[in-house]
């Protein structure tokens, strides 16, 4: 049993590269395995004898009796091969060591390190600071010229006509207030000659001696109630005529020019910047700020000439729209009126004709959009 461990260990023998056995290590193994004989075996010779693949080498070992105290028995692990070497020496091979500590060896080409991936939330930190800088900016180029300390760019033209736009939408909206307010009055009007019209009826269905005379006045009675309301639908044209003209036309037009006050504002900002830059002294830490500054000029002002450009087309068109379309109401409102007044009822049919303005009849619904087909 003692003499079965040492060849059960000595299983596995070196080769080298050329397929010869490897002396060196053989002879360094039998010399490890006469230390590691115990001594209680009493052997005076043990011979162990290995064979390689083609070789007849033997390889024999004396050993007398063990004399002092024994040694502690030394592991059975052969130390790697010159082949194993060389193979883990390779430079297209990698070693990789798992947790448990077994080696494990795989081969791999080159080693290619990918773009670092961009963080979000380093750009959103980022967006931040630059929309941060830019309010800090705005910020004092407002207060500077509310205090009368900062300089302003100022298009004579151009504000003069925002001016008028905005003066004339405040007097438009007064106009379509009163309208309004004519148009809710004229329907409880119309509406008490309809209960009176059909009271005189009535009343002339039950009093024979007064039957003529209350026929007469719910005859017009009625007559005044659907004139009133052939008025009211020319009104409330008007109204939904000019309520477009100043809720969404030149609402459209007033966002367009605070877009393009503010990047009025934007500009100048980073102007003064630039101006007080250029004021201080030109050095090697200065320089990459003008330039910075001097970037940043040059894209807010593109921004402020582009808004102005647009601010300016969209003036012209709204004047153009404008004139059109308040012609074309206050002449129906001006023709409808003075029909109505004048109890001319034929000339307040044709204005509606002529404008192409529909009146919806009392108690029928509009038609869906099949039957419109």
């Amino acid at each position: 049993m003692a003499q079965e461990s040492p060849k059960n260990s000595a299983a596995e023998i070196p080769v080298t590269s050329n397929g010869e056995v490897d002396d060196s290590h053989e002879h360094g193994y039998h010399r490890d395995l006469k230390r590691s004989l115990p001594s209680g075996l009493g052997l005076s010779e043990t011979q162990i004898t290995s064979h390689g693949f083609d070789s007849t080498k033997e390889g024999v070992i004396e050993a007398g009796a063990s004399q002092g105290p024994s040694a502690p028995p030394l592991p059975s692990v052969l130390s790697p091969s010159r082949v194993a070497a060389s193979q883990l020496a390779q430079p297209g091979g990698d070693l990789t060591v798992p947790a448990g500590g077994q080696r494990t060896h795989t081969k791999g080409g080159p080693v290619i390190l990918a773009d670092e991936i961009k963080n979000p939330a380093m750009e959103k930190l980022e967006l931040v600071r630059k929309w941060s800088l830019n309010t800090y900016k705005c910020t004092r180029q407002i207060i500077s010229e509310k205090l009368g300390r900062g300089s302003r760019t100022v298009d004579l033209e151009l504000e003069a006509q925002i001016d008028i736009l905005r003066d004339n939408k405040k007097k438009y909206e007064n106009i379509l207030k009163l309208a309004q307010t004519l148009a809710t009055q004229l329907f409880q009007m119309v509406h008490t000659q309809k209960q009176l019209g059909d009271a005189f009826a009535d009343l002339s269905l039950k009093s024979l001696e007064l039957h003529e005379e209350f026929g007469y006045n719910a005859d017009t009675q009625k007559l005044l109630a659907k004139n009133g309301e052939t008025l009211l639908g020319a009104i409330n044209f008007f109204i939904a005529s000019v309520n477009t003209l100043v809720n969404k036309t030149i609402e459209d037009t007033l966002m367009t020019v605070k877009q393009y006050e503010n990047a009025r504002i934007e500009y100048d900002a980073y102007r003064t910047d630039l101006e007080e830059l250029n004021l201080g002294p030109r050095d090697a830490n200065t320089l990459p700020k003008i330039e910075q500054s001097q970037h940043l000029f040059q894209i807010h002002k593109e921004k402020y000439d582009k808004m102005r450009s647009d601010v300016s087309v969209k003036l012209k068109f709204l004047e153009e729209n404008k004139v059109k379309v308040l012609r074309n109401q206050l002449v129906l409102f001006h023709s409808a009126v003075a029909a109505y007044f004048a109890g001319n009822q034929k000339q307040l049919e044709l204005t509606l004709k002529q404008f192409h303005v529909k009146l919806k009849t009392p108690g029928v619904d509009a038609p869906s959009w099949l039957e419109e087909q």
